[in-house]
């Protein structure tokens, strides 16, 4: 049932963003009397569709996509026989160069505004819930196994990110971080200070689904939150448990360890409560567990914003997105980044709660609508940048090329992103295997 719903938070993101990508190519178009001829939501088989006016408007059975289909251009139907005739003026070749660059960037630009109105409306409406970077330098963290691996050690306090000081807890693995050059943490490590780079290849763990548990975890004190209904133990919620077997301790990670290795007997815990000192011999069980529920006593802080100030904070997130990912394909390409990180719609599902929530609904479908925009700009033939290319180059030169070369550049491009979608469909199978 949770995958269901995944599946179908994806679907209609996709929906939503391919209808307002592909209407910003047809609004353009329409704008500068071109005729458009197809508007469709989903590829064949046809569900349905109407036409009003020039345009036949459906919906496809296939939900992973979408097309418009303007009149004289040159796009994946690879219509010939249109193209073989005589120039309309309705069509898109006929029409003056600028236009038809503001026609190819059409739904780039509306994908953008579509991010970023998400944001600012999230920013403002939830603001910013996160932990404050004293805990790192108060606490410090327990290392895990990825941590341990480049050189974290458990009760390291983390003071400065790449020389920097902080603000938030995320930003010690955030993507701002580690994608810098040479990126390094700066760690108390018991009084002393030094430093940890990022290794190579590090950032191909922020892949794994269990990354978090595996590289930092705040450690927190802790107090008993509750216990079960049917309990003997002469305990109390808000106790705090000082000692076991004379062995302070302060940390939630330390009462586990040291109730991991008195499972099975008894020990005397020292408890605080209500500023008083009390003294308890208990049993540990079997499975180590003392029969309480703990809970952490850090408080988490949160942001909230003006309109005005949710408009430059939502603004700067959306775009910080395609920043981030822009420097991590730039990683790719010079090797330290494995393209094994790629996800396709299998792995995009991921990005949606398995519980139905619209906050976080459209938190991941602005995302993906900033990385749709900046996905299409990049200048491989048959995706709106390639076209801006040839666009560019013919308002620069004055000479627009061929059209064999435009549908052989296609053609090309086409292939291109079928192998891409090949790639990324079996990166996301290796992915469910791997798990």
């Amino acid at each position: 049932m949770e995958t269901i719903v995944q599946v179908a938070q994806l679907l209609l993101a996709l929906s939503i963003l391919v209808g307002v990508h592909e209407g910003g190519h047809m609004i353009a178009a329409k704008a500068f009397g071109m005729k458009v001829e197809k508007f469709f939501i989903g590829f064949p088989p046809r569900i349905f569709s109407f036409t009003r006016g020039d345009t036949e408007y459906g919906l496809g059975a296939i939900p992973l996509g979408g097309f418009v289909k303007i009149s004289g251009m040159i796009d994946e139907s690879l219509d010939k026989e249109q193209m073989s005739a005589e120039p309309q003026p309705w069509e898109f070749r006929s029409k003056p160069a600028w236009q038809r660059l503001i026609v190819m960037l059409g739904g780039i630009i509306v994908n953008v505004i579509t991010g970023v109105i998400a944001f600012i409306i999230l920013t403002y409406n939830i603001g910013e819930t996160y932990y404050s970077s004293d805990y790192a330098k108060e606490y410090g963290f327990v290392a895990g196994e990825l941590a341990q691996e480049v050189g974290f050690q458990t009760g390291d306090k983390v003071i400065r990110v790449n020389g920097e000081d902080f603000d938030r807890v995320t930003e010690i693995w955030g993507g701002q971080t580690l994608l810098t050059s040479d990126a390094f943490w700066t760690i108390d490590r018991n009084g002393n200070t030094m430093d940890i780079q990022v290794p190579d290849g590090f950032l191909n763990n922020l892949e794994d689904d269990e990354f978090q548990s595996k590289f930092l975890t705040l450690r927190y004190p802790f107090m008993i939150t509750a216990l079960p209904d049917d309990t003997t133990l002469p305990l109390q919620e808000r106790d705090r448990i000082l000692k076991i077997n004379d062995t302070e301790i302060e940390f939630y990670d330390e009462f586990q360890a040291l109730t991991a290795s008195l499972a099975g007997q008894q020990a005397n815990f020292v408890i605080e409560r209500d500023g008083s000192t009390l003294n308890f011999d208990l049993p540990i069980g079997a499975d180590s567990t003392l029969g309480i529920f703990a809970g952490g006593i850090l408080e988490s802080s949160k942001d909230e914003y003006t309109f005005s100030e949710a408009v430059v904070r939502g603004t700067n997130k959306a775009f910080g997105m395609v920043v981030l990912n822009a420097k991590a394909l730039g990683r790719m390409f010079s090797g330290d980044v494995s393209p094994r990180s790629l996800s396709g719609p299998i792995g995009i599902v991921n990005m949606f709660p398995k519980k139905w929530d619209w906050n976080e609904f459209w938190y991941s479908t602005g995302f993906i609508s900033m990385i749709l925009a900046f996905m299409n700009l990049l200048p491989i033939p048959a995706l709106d940048g390639g076209h801006v290319v040839f666009l560019l180059f013919e308002m620069i030169s004055g000479k627009a090329p061929s059209d064999k070369f435009l549908e052989n550049a296609q053609k090309v491009g086409m292939i291109i992103l079928l192998l891409l979608m090949v790639f990324v469909f079996g990166n996301d199978i290796l992915k469910l295997f791997n798990r």
